[in-house]
């Protein structure tokens, strides 16, 4: 589930009615719906869990309106908060020996630049609780509008952690060795999965929307050859529904 905690608790302070235009502002689609992706990283089972939504952000000069969809031009730099599912030994059988990973609260900061329907982003996130590391992502985007109503993003995204995040979910130390009868194995940092994703924003009202993601990544690097990984190809489905929600300073 991925949300940004202050922005989120900011924006629904005020819904997009509000009309006053003279100072900064932020807004953003917020809503609840459902996900299906792997259990765990590397897995090949699939779990269906609530999805917490915060997307299609925009920052607000002042005077400029808000957009329905968060595609304004210009460099955007915003905090983020993301929360990572972590991992039971229990979970398959594949983990057997290994330690358990805590769900990860990761909170960083996201710049995103766009111009036309055109946009490339990075986030950089440091985990606390779970993993101690430091991940992110680096993508672009491309806006597709057929109509008034629907707007799509087709992109593609690149998915990094330092070798603290990735020893954590990847790796095998020596006590786990004797434990699971799997080597040693101690990765390095660097980019864990590559993939695509096409977003689609279905606007019901001026303000209430339902949106959805189909998401294709695989493991790569030293990720993708720890010896407990069932499942290279990573999928996932979101949908769910949203109000689009403002607040000005």
């Amino acid at each position: 589930m991925r949300a940004s905690l202050p922005l989120l608790l900011a924006a629904l302070a005020l819904p997009l009615a509000a009309h006053a235009q003279d100072g900064w502002g932020l807004a953003a689609d917020i809503g609840l719906g459902a996900e299906v992706e792997p259990d765990w990283l590397g897995s090949d089972d699939m779990e269906t869990s609530p999805w917490v939504i915060f997307r299609n952000l925009d920052v607000m000069a002042p005077g400029q309106p808000a957009t329905r969809d968060g595609s304004s031009d210009g460099l955007r730099v915003v905090p983020t908060i993301n929360w990572r599912s972590g991992r039971d030994a229990d979970d398959s059988d594949a983990l057997t020996g290994l330690d358990d990973i805590d769900r990860t609260i990761e909170a960083g900061v996201r710049f995103r630049y766009t111009q036309g329907p055109a946009s490339g982003y990075l986030v950089v996130r440091k985990g606390f609780d779970g993993h101690e590391g430091l991940v992110g992502a680096v993508g672009a985007k491309y806006r597709i509008a057929p109509n008034d109503r629907l707007t799509i993003w087709p992109g593609i995204e690149g998915k990094f952690g330092d070798d603290r995040f990735t020893r954590t979910f990847f790796g095998v130390t020596g006590d786990e060795s004797l434990r699971s009868g799997y080597a040693a194995y101690r990765p390095d940092g660097g980019f864990y999965a590559v993939g695509a994703s096409i977003e689609a924003r279905y606007a019901l009202s001026p303000t209430l929307a339902v949106v959805g993601e189909a998401e294709y990544s695989r493991l790569t690097g030293d990720a993708a050859d720890a010896p407990f990984i069932e499942e290279k190809d990573q999928p996932a489905l979101r949908i769910g529904l949203v109000n689009r929600f403002s607040l000005r300073f």
